[in-house]
């Protein structure tokens, strides 16, 4: 799964959430599910994929992400339940 994605973290369900952009999915998630990565997700942490989606592009994938980071709380936590109602945990998901 090397392309460009938004992903959004969560600490637990309705819990503190992230926000990230990469261009290899599972390595990133692997690092923050790792504590690899120093701070926000670390220190909160914020390691369960709850949402992510797929860009042709990480110009595509930057602009989705600042767009998503300016969203109100309810828009993302809506966002992500349209498509995890039950906030499961996407790593399997990816990582195999």
């Amino acid at each position: 799964m090397r392309e460009p994605a938004v992903y959004i973290l969560a600490s637990k369900p309705n819990g503190t959430l992230y926000i990230g952009v990469t261009s290899d999915l599972v390595k990133r998630v692997w690092e923050h599910k790792n504590q690899l990565l120093e701070g926000f997700t670390k220190k909160y942490h914020v390691h369960h994929l709850v949402y992510f989606e797929q860009h042709n592009d990480m110009p595509s994938a930057f602009t989705r992400e600042k767009q998503l980071k300016k969203w109100n709380r309810a828009w993302k936590i809506a966002l992500i339940e349209k498509e995890n109602p039950d906030w499961r945990d996407l790593w399997e998901d990816i990582c195999h």
